[in-house]
């Protein structure tokens, strides 16, 4: 695809989480990435709220754009064997490429010129006006909560919703460097109220010993009345203008379904915290020949963590849990590239977004271990009984000293402790080595991962990535 050509093609993300397995699925097509239930969830649909994976296919649409995004959506329930029309005009790893180790590992497409991007915003439907949402606005972020509590995720039944909170928000949108500008919203001209919304962030992954700058895109929601009027390929455009804008052309994301080509494959599992209430409202079965009290029996955990010296994260530990999390990523192919400002605001704790547990050595004082997990918690649609799921889901964790099986029992005690009814956590790093023997079940479904514009020769194992997306 040219230089000229890929400035306009539209950036779409399609970010499906699978609430009751949880797995997260996030397509980008341009070069933007975002950052984090039932299969195929799609949260950023256009459409009347089910998930599926056309769910987002934007109407027949006034130029190239909405092709594209069509096409890319198209793509997706596309099975194996069949051609991703989309995909393949897109400079990612090609499916008929595999196994080819001629091709550079690297950037496939060079940048294009800024210059050539648009330099003014794209033109909405005649009652709607652009807007930028300061989310550091106490009014402005509440509009974009409610925005997202009422219109964005259910799983197919309809039984749960995703309820990102006003400060998980301000976490996800807010990370070191991030662009206000990227945070963009439609509002009706008439009433001024808020009808949609999309919001990227910058971030930056190694690749092997590349650190590559990236944008995370996340978020796109619109109204469930305005869900004919086109807006979503017009947003779709408009986030892409303002990402070339920083000249940033790669992306790192993930899906649920097969595209050209994943970087590896992983399987997302849960832990039961709250058993009864899981399969009180149908979010987990009970098993055959098991009854409650055996079942709540399995998942009983311990009253107090094993682990000397484990404590909650402080801001003075920053610069330790930096050196130890920069080494731990070092092993992994693929991996973030923190620095002292990004683990602050990352892992830094904060009340019902993100919690970050240590071990301080106590003869010594060294800071030898770390882990952490972040809140997503769904409303629960229906029930008579229960209104709100809570989900913990792993985040990054660094064993030197302690056990990780032990360390991970500790963070699952500290979990329950805290009132959280699942726990969650992909076989990237070195999860695998805890997740069966912790009873942790098997989540139904494949996370695929993908790096936009970026090849990387062979497939990695899951054990490979260092990498964990909102």
């Amino acid at each position: 695809m040219s230089g000229a050509a890929r400035c306009n093609a539209a950036l779409y993300v399609n970010r499906c989480i699978f609430h009751r397995y949880n797995t997260e699925v996030l397509i980008d097509m341009d070069g933007s990435h975002p950052s984090s239930g039932s299969p195929n969830q799609n949260p950023n649909s256009e459409s009347d709220g089910k998930s599926n994976a056309n769910a987002n296919t934007p109407s027949e649409g006034d130029g190239s754009l909405e092709i594209l995004a069509r096409r890319a959506q198209e793509s997706l329930s596309i099975g194996n064997g069949k051609r991703h029309a989309f995909w393949e005009t897109q400079p990612v790893g090609q499916f008929k490429d595999l196994g080819d180790t001629s091709f550079p590992e690297g950037p496939i497409e060079l940048p294009t010129p800024i210059s050539e991007v648009k330099q003014e915003p794209y033109n909405l439907p005649n009652l709607y006006e652009w807007t930028t949402c300061d989310i550091d606005s106490e009014e402005t972020c509440a509009e974009v909560y409610n925005l997202l509590t009422n219109n964005y995720v259910e799983d197919d039944e309809n039984m749960f919703r995703f309820n990102y909170s006003k400060e998980f928000l301000r976490w996800a949108l807010r990370p070191p460097g991030y662009f206000r500008n990227w945070h963009i919203g439609v509002r009706v001209k008439a009433s001024k109220k808020l009808v949609a919304f999309i919001s990227g962030v910058p971030a930056r992954i190694r690749v092997r010993d590349e650190v590559v700058k990236m944008a995370e895109v996340n978020f796109l929601c619109v109204h469930k009345k305005l869900r004919s009027k086109r807006l979503a390929p017009v947003m779709i455009k408009e986030v892409t203008r303002r990402v070339h804008l920083e000249n940033m052309w790669q992306a790192a994301y993930t899906a649920g379904v097969v595209l050209p080509t994943p970087v590896t494959t992983c399987q997302y599992w849960h832990r039961s915290l709250n058993p009864k209430k899981l399969i009180d409202v149908q979010f987990s079965r009970l098993g055959a020949r098991m009854t409650m009290s055996r079942t709540i029996k399995l998942y009983k955990l311990p009253g107090s963590t094993a682990t000397p010296g484990m404590r909650k994260m402080e801001l003075r530990d920053v610069p330790a849990v930096t050196r130890l999390l920069r080494n731990y990523f070092s092993q992994f192919v693929v991996a973030p590239d923190f620095d002292e400002d990004d683990v602050e605001h990352w892992l830094l704790p904060t009340e019902n977004v993100v919690d970050s547990f240590l071990v301080e050595s106590p003869e010594t004082h060294e800071i030898t271990d770390f882990c952490s997990f972040y809140t997503l918690p769904s409303t629960i649609l229906g029930n008579p009984n229960y209104s709100t799921l809570k989900a913990a889901y792993s985040f990054y964790n660094v064993s030197t000293r302690t056990p990780l099986l032990q360390l991970i029992n500790d963070m699952l005690i500290l979990a329950k402790q805290r009132d959280y009814d699942v726990f969650n956590a992909l076989d990237v790093m070195h999860n695998e080595t805890f997740l069966k023997e912790l009873k942790f079940g098997l989540g139904d479904g494949q996370l695929h991962y993908y790096l936009y514009n970026y090849r990387v020769r062979h497939a990695l194992k899951p054990s490979e990535l260092g990498l964990v997306l909102l």
